[in-house]
């Protein structure tokens, strides 16, 4: 990493996360340098004016504005009532720890961000692109959660949020830095990007390398045969194309329904939807515990190698994903959005089954019958009818052991970019830092001319 010249002169700022500044700069109450929560919507706003609201899960430190929903006022929620303008700052005052905090760049005039955040005004002695930054750096973040109030919803007032402290560079200092962080973040974000990509093509690989492998097998000179079905094509002569139902125990059941009372520490681990997502195999404890009975626990419990499925979802692709039990620590049971399924393991071994419901082909038989409503699902009937590739249990062998290095493989070279993403982040969030409390002297920056036409106002 490039090292920058220290300045000449420094004293002690007498605030901790400071530290020491350099010997002309000042330190600022932030109220006097900026404003806070100027505009607010009018309640008197036509039902049917279209705003873009930002909600505060819309919104990360390193990412800034991800993304925003277009609503008529009548049907907003009631927190969408904050205006802002071209360099605010918006910072989450509730849910502190979560660092929702991002620079306003050229929004759309009908732009409204929830009241959960305080919308920061610079003043005119306030340069707006050094304050986006500086009120992203670390040491002033770290104050807003430090100030915060609660345990497991921390918040912190607006007013005082207003009375940290700010440090305060002549305004010609402020400009340098601001361009000197737009020059150094962008190229910094433009590696990230790269690297981001990459991540995504490993992933279109792998998923690419398992769908063959489940569906045409490893063996590129065996004979082939029509499957019958267009969008899968010819598969392996010796392999067989069957109904879900045929390689079931039992059929299919639907998951448990448990109200909230019944939630207790000195119950059953209970698999949740966010659970089977984030963990397709699943082989941790569950976080929650229910309080069964012996009948429940044996109608429900759950078996090395069987089956769950989304039977609904909020997001559409989410509706029938597919997640393997492995070896679990103790019994659990899973939730009514769920449908279970116990394999015949002597036609069909549970991870393969696993893996071909990933596959294009196993995906795509599901998404095609899954409903298009608020709360998309698949139901048994649909699930049965699903047609599924069986090779011999020798042959489904070999496919996962070439499955298995495949990810393996794959899971390694995204634990090496997902470092180098993770340092490159940790260098940007640390220059910031440094530039906007005069850790590094920057004002002998010069802009390249390509860069120029980009430079804040």
């Amino acid at each position: 990493m490039q090292r920058y010249a220290s300045y000449p002169d420094y004293k002690p700022s007498k605030v901790d996360w400071l530290g020491e500044i350099p010997a002309h700069w000042s330190v600022k109450r932030l109220k006097n340098v900026a404003t806070y929560n100027d505009e607010a919507l009018d309640e008197r706003t036509d039902p049917d004016y279209e705003i873009e609201y930002v909600d505060i899960s819309s919104v990360s430190l390193l990412k800034g504005i991800e993304y925003s929903e277009k609503i008529s006022f009548e049907k907003a929620p009631s927190r969408a009532r904050r205006k802002v303008k071209d360099g605010d700052v918006i910072i989450s005052t509730v849910r502190t720890y979560l660092k929702a905090i991002a620079a306003i760049n050229n929004p759309a005039d009908n732009t409204i961000v929830s009241t959960g955040f305080a919308v920061i005004r610079p003043m005119s002695n306030l340069h707006s692109g050094y304050a986006g930054y500086l009120l992203q750096s670390n040491g002033f973040v770290g104050d807003v959660v430090a100030h915060s109030n609660g345990v497991s919803y921390p918040a912190i007032n607006a007013s005082d949020l207003i009375r940290i402290p700010a440090v305060e560079p002549p305004f010609v200092e402020q400009q340098t830095i601001a361009r000197f962080l737009d020059h150094k973040t962008a190229q910094i974000d433009t590696l990230i990007a790269k690297k981001q990509a990459l991540l995504e093509k490993l992933a279109e690989k792998r998923s690419a390398l398992i769908s063959h492998a489940v569906t045409k097998g490893l063996d590129l000179s065996v004979p082939m045969k029509d499957s019958g079905v267009v969008w899968l094509g010819d598969i392996p002569i010796d392999w067989q194309l069957c109904q879900f139902r045929r390689l079931m125990i039992g059929g299919t059941q639907n998951g448990l329904y448990k109200p909230k009372e019944f939630f207790s520490k000195d119950g059953t681990p209970f698999i949740q939807m966010g659970e089977a997502f984030s963990e397709p195999i699943i082989c941790k404890a569950a976080k929650d515990r229910v309080l069964l009975s012996n009948t429940e626990l044996s109608q429900w419990a759950l078996n090395k190698g069987d089956l769950i499925f989304a039977r609904r979802s909020l997001v559409f692709e989410g509706s029938g994903k597919c997640s393997v039990i492995g070896e679990l620590p103790e019994p659990h049971v899973y939730e009514s959005s769920m449908i279970r399924v116990r394999l015949k393991t002597k036609k069909i071994d549970p991870m393969f089954a696993f893996y071909f419901f990933g596959s294009v082909f196993g995906r795509s038989q599901i998404l095609a019958t899954t409903k298009r409503v608020t709360i998309s699902g698949i139901d048994s009937q649909q699930l049965k009818d699903v047609l599924v590739c069986v090779p011999s249990l020798e042959e489904q062998k070999r496919i996962l052991e070439y499955i298995q290095d495949t990810v393996a493989q794959h899971t390694n070279a995204v634990e090496r970019i997902a470092k180098v993403v993770a340092r490159l982040q940790e260098y940007r969030s640390a220059l910031i830092t440094n530039a906007v409390t005069g850790k590094i002297d920057v004002r002998g920056f010069k802009l390249p001319e390509a860069d120029k036409e980009t430079v804040h106002a």
